[in-house]
């Protein structure tokens, strides 16, 4: 598994793993767009936009995303066969690496699975919202990461 910044080529690829991975991990959340809208979103926005990377499996599909944007961990997903098997260890250290005076994310709370995650990796909780600020209105919480 090779993790390399993403380019153009990588945008379809990554907005598939965005869908499979957020139907996955969190079906119980309305999503704010349809798949089409995501798409372009990581073609026109994420990709060009923002420091984005992928893990790219020996075949070239794309098994998981990370995106960076100024001291956000914007986006981290991973294509759900890839969960549990070490992949997002990897880019949270290569967020680390890339931002070391610290991070902060945003997670959804009935993201349990997220949290332990980042919890795991140091992430600290620091505030919660009703939601309110997100496109999704779904209760978020705020992590942050200080070396």
């Amino acid at each position: 598994m090779v993790l390399r910044r993403a380019d153009d080529n990588d945008a379809p690829g990554m907005a598939d793993v965005w869908l499979r991975s957020f139907g996955a991990a969190l079906p119980t959340v309305r999503r704010a767009h349809d798949d089409a809208a995501v798409r372009e979103w990581f073609s026109y926005v994420v990709v060009p936009q923002c420091e984005s990377w992928v893990a790219v499996t020996g075949d070239g599909a794309v098994a998981g995303l990370l995106v960076l944007e100024g001291t956000e961990l914007e986006q981290l997903y991973l294509d759900p066969p890839w969960r549990g098997r070490g992949l997002g260890d990897r880019f949270v250290d290569l967020a680390k690496r890339q931002r070391p005076q610290g991070l902060g994310l945003w997670t959804f709370q009935v993201n349990a699975g997220a949290r332990r995650f980042y919890e795991r990796h140091g992430f600290v909780e620091a505030e919660r919202t009703d939601g309110e600020r997100n496109e999704e209105r779904e209760p978020d919480v705020r992590y942050l990461w200080r070396p």
